[in-house]
């Protein structure tokens, strides 16, 4: 895996998507399509995926998705009511943090992967502004598998809206004040697709690093 993965990084820039408050780029190509396959079998395969409970209005909700937190010992995060402990980074994992850290010149000591089985698993709206993650938390998303369409409202002007189709071997990077201003949802599908498999490194604050 290792050597797959030890290729230089892709030459191309990213696509800069120009949005109100925001700060939004996006590498279409940022792993080629056989690494791209490659790491989805092999995260599929060897994380621990389990579905949890969130609490929502109170009330505990199963989410439709699996997950997978990892990290740094001390990056525990915690939202909707549930604490994750991170598991340690696989080679896998961290092989994919240092090229999102190539690519955004970011840091990141986390990440939480979400395994969509198919349409009817999704990701309802919500920002990643939870105190952890620092005043203008920069999140980096890589896609694997099947593309899915993610999309972004703005939190006062709800005519305000935009759609990525985010493929696979894709990473998309959000920052500045975008979570302040800015809703995202992965949403569900009657349409037949895959599986997929996203990752989101962030940057859980523990005293040092960025804010």
């Amino acid at each position: 895996m290792s050597a797959s993965l030890d290729l230089p990084l892709p030459a191309r820039d990213p696509i800069v998507i120009a949005l109100p408050d925001a700060q939004l780029r996006y590498w279409p190509g940022a792993f080629p399509a056989l690494q791209s396959d490659t790491l989805f079998a092999r995260l599929r395969g060897s994380l621990d995926w389990h579905s949890e409970e969130i609490v929502i209005f109170g009330e505990r909700r199963r989410v439709p998705r699996l997950v997978a937190w990892h990290g740094a010992p001390e990056a525990v995060y915690r939202y909707s009511g549930v604490s994750h402990e991170p598991r340690p980074f696989t080679t896998e994992l961290d092989l994919i943090r240092q090229r999102v850290e190539g690519l955004t010149g970011g840091r990141f000591n986390s990440v939480l992967a979400n395994l969509y089985r198919g349409g009817r698993d999704g990701m309802g709206w919500h920002a990643d502004d939870e105190p952890e993650l620092g005043t203008n938390p920069v999140i980096a998303s890589v896609s694997l598998g099947a593309t899915r369409r993610f999309v972004l409202r703005h939190r006062r002007r709800k005519t305000l809206t935009h759609t990525i189709d985010l493929a696979p071997g894709s990473l998309l990077e959000m920052a500045g004040p975008m979570q302040h201003h800015w809703l995202h949802a992965l949403p569900k599908t009657q349409r037949a697709v895959g599986e997929r498999i996203n990752l989101t490194y962030r940057w859980i604050k523990m005293g040092t690093g960025p804010n």
